[in-house]
């Protein structure tokens, strides 16, 4: 498996979706929930800075439990903004760009 591609394949052009109506307020208000804890933002950084997939070394990073970690890491992935790829006896993540790049423009549409 290519660390750098396997699990993050660049997703195709799509345009973004609207920054208004109903399903704003939900979207956003589901991503920042998922945003909501301070080791999710610490894997997300050690996501974005390795810039491409890591398996096994975020325990050992975030410096919390596997059982916590497996747990933050779900929260993330349900709503978009981590993907995984199962490599034999372990799961490797990176981030997801379109999900970020639609936080970015909801935030911004503020």
């Amino acid at each position: 498996m290519d660390p750098t591609t396997a699990c993050c394949p660049t997703p195709p052009a799509q345009p973004p979706p609207a920054v208004t109506g109903p399903a704003f307020e939900e979207d956003l208000a589901a991503l920042a929930k998922a945003l909501g804890h301070p080791a999710r933002v610490r894997i997300l950084r050690l996501l974005a800075e390795r810039q491409g997939c890591v398996c096994g070394t975020i325990v050992d990073e975030i410096g919390l439990a596997q059982s916590t970690v497996s747990q933050h890491l779900a929260v993330l992935k349900e709503a978009g903004l981590v993907q995984g790829e199962v490599d034999g006896p372990r799961v490797c993540y990176c981030l997801n760009p379109a999900t970020l790049r639609r936080f970015r423009m909801l935030v911004a549409a503020l």
